[in-house]
């Protein structure tokens, strides 16, 4: 499991220093969208950033993104997070 580095607009998830210390490690997949990240993590944790209102901001649900996530994927300004008991969480 590895580290991420971004760059380009921050404003589309270019930069994400709000987050970094959560990215240094254990990272095991990146899915985007047109503004917005989201990472999975090994232990199922899954960290977002980029614009809030394209699912860069998961503050809503983070509660239920900190362990369990199998897999992750976007459309163009959300996500949708498979959990392994079955439970989909969205933001």
């Amino acid at each position: 499991a590895g580290e991420v580095v971004t760059w380009g607009d921050p404003e589309a998830g270019g930069d994400s220093s709000d987050v970094a210390e959560r990215l240094v490690a254990g990272v095991t997949s990146i899915t985007g969208n047109e503004r917005a990240f989201a990472a999975l993590k090994d232990a199922g944790e899954v960290v977002t950033w980029g614009d809030p209102e394209a699912g860069g901001d998961s503050s809503d649900v983070a509660e239920r993104l900190v362990a369990g996530v199998t897999s992750i994927t976007g459309n163009e300004r959300a996500f949708a997070a498979l959990k392994d008991a079955g439970e989909v969480v969205t933001w």
